[in-house]
């Protein structure tokens, strides 16, 4: 399936993972919408994708309904939706550690926003619409300080299942990456990023580490085909095999 002139909405679009894929969307000849939280990030995707034909910015809290359902109030019709959201900074803690708040932003984007925007965008689906979101290995290879992340992406995977059965003819589905070279680490592993995912390659089949650019090919993947639905699509360099 080509998606080309399909109309395409990619929320955290505006860096990492969601920016590699609004570039493979822009180079496919798709409508893209991007959303995010920060006006100044995305306008930074704005100049990063050369301010391509087509390109729509908007600003939105998928925790919160009332701009979730504006949202799609505003950008009317669609054919994929694509969520790459994840507002984990102060989660990955040690179990007597764990700031509750900081929990409940990582639930929030994870899990409560793509049930809204399968809620009010799946109504603004085309037939042969598709959802896409965005798990992780700690679902199936937690670490010491990770017990939120892991729980929050066992839970989304579970979501994508149930909205797969519920929402059908739409397609929804999950990509769960492995460890991708985003800012996120940044937050996790501060100064010791580089070692750490250093470390992490060698011990990894592939020999390397994930980059953006490895996750949007997976969700094109699945946008483009039709007969995925409920489908986890694991990127993750062999990482569940070591």
């Amino acid at each position: 399936m080509s998606i080309s002139n399909q109309k395409i909405l990619i929320v955290g679009g505006g860096s990492g993972m969601g920016l590699a894929l609004a570039r493979r969307c822009v180079e496919a000849g798709a409508e893209i919408v991007i959303a995010g939280r920060t006006q100044d990030r995305l306008q930074r995707a704005r100049e990063e994708l050369g301010n391509p034909l087509g390109l729509a910015l908007t600003v939105v809290d998928i925790a919160r309904e009332d701009q979730v359902a504006d949202l799609f109030a505003r950008i009317g019709g669609l054919d994929h939706i694509v969520s790459t959201a994840a507002d984990i900074e102060g989660a990955y803690r040690l179990v007597p550690e764990v700031d509750l708040k900081a929990a409940q932003r990582a639930v929030d984007s994870k899990l409560f926003g793509p049930l809204l925007l399968a809620k009010h965008g799946a109504p603004r689906l085309a037939a042969g619409g598709s959802m896409t979101f965005v798990s992780g290995i700690a679902a199936y290879r937690p670490a010491a300080r990770g017990s939120v992340v892991a729980a929050v992406n066992a839970a989304l995977e579970g979501l994508v299942r149930a909205l797969a059965v519920e929402l059908a003819p739409v397609r929804v589905n999950a990509v769960s990456p492995g460890w991708v070279d985003t800012t996120i680490w940044a937050q996790v592993a501060g100064d010791r990023k580089a070692e750490m995912l250093a470390a992490m390659a060698e011990r990894l089949p592939v020999g390397r580490i994930g980059q953006p650019a490895d996750i949007a090919d997976a969700i094109i993947f699945l946008i483009g085909n039709g007969f995925a639905t409920g489908t986890m699509l694991h990127v993750e360099g062999g990482h569940r095999l070591v």
